[in-house]
């Protein structure tokens, strides 16, 4: 039997408002969501920020600009353990990423 982890994240579609997900914790899944190769930012110190690697070389359209770079594609917000693994966001940080995205 396999364990399904689902984590809570923020998903940030371009010309969209954000949006809360419940999602699995799979790299498959998280690479469907941003629509290939995944890249981490540091958003906030406890907040990442998941996007496609490869975004700009293959021309998705803008979605914001984040500590002045844009971001294109789809991405999404989440937060990470002492491992670095992805892990569900906080009510307060799903707060924080509804508030700045």
């Amino acid at each position: 039997k396999v364990l399904i982890i689902m984590i809570k994240v923020v998903i940030v579609e371009p010309n969209k408002k954000p949006r809360v997900a419940l999602v699995e914790n799979k790299l498959s899944d998280l690479q469907a969501i941003v629509g290939g190769y995944i890249e981490t930012i540091p958003a906030r110190s406890d907040i990442i920020l998941v996007c496609n690697e490869e975004g700009k070389l293959i021309g998705l359209p803008h979605n914001r600009t984040i500590h002045g770079e844009p971001i294109v594609g789809t991405f999404f917000l989440t937060a990470s353990n002492y491992d670095g693994e992805f892990i569900s966001l906080t009510d307060e940080q799903i707060k924080w990423c509804m508030d700045c995205f």
